[in-house]
């Protein structure tokens, strides 16, 4: 699409002018559901680094089958830099290992991105969860 340069002008001042969000460390903590809606993972702090953040899975789908993971600890990252949880490891239970990890809020606050991979992030695989403020019931407390 061709658009006359004032038009364009126009529409990067506009683009500007809206407020970016800026994430701050307490922005990952809270209740979110995962990518495939099968698990809420509660972020907070850690209980042994309370500086660090941790997620936990609080509801799984499959609580109370032998694919149960409630109680299973998913994250711990050890520093945020103003953009992103970082210095840890995300753990994916589907393959029981751990990696790499990096954590940021995106759209507002609505959306926590949790990036895992091997060597250099560029590489790795993200999961969008999106902030829930309900844990179904089936997870006995852990």
């Amino acid at each position: 699409i061709l658009m006359p340069r004032h038009a364009f002008s126009f529409l990067t001042l506009l683009l500007a002018a809206l407020p970016a969000y800026s994430a701050s460390p307490q922005d990952a903590q809270g209740l979110w559901l995962s990518a495939d809606k099968a698990a809420v993972i509660e972020f907070k702090p850690c209980a042994d680094a309370a500086t660090a953040l941790c997620g936990q899975i609080v509801w799984d789908k499959d609580a109370g089958t032998p694919e149960d993971t409630c109680g299973v600890r998913i994250a711990k990252l050890q520093k945020f830099d103003g953009e992103a949880w970082r210095q840890g490891w995300v753990h994916d239970p589907r393959d029981k290992k751990n990696y790499k990890g990096a954590i940021r809020v995106k759209g507002g606050g609505k959306v926590l991105a949790v990036r895992a991979y091997i060597g250099t992030e560029m590489l790795g695989e993200t999961e969008e969860m999106s902030r829930t403020d309900k844990v179904p019931d089936g997870c006995k407390a852990h």
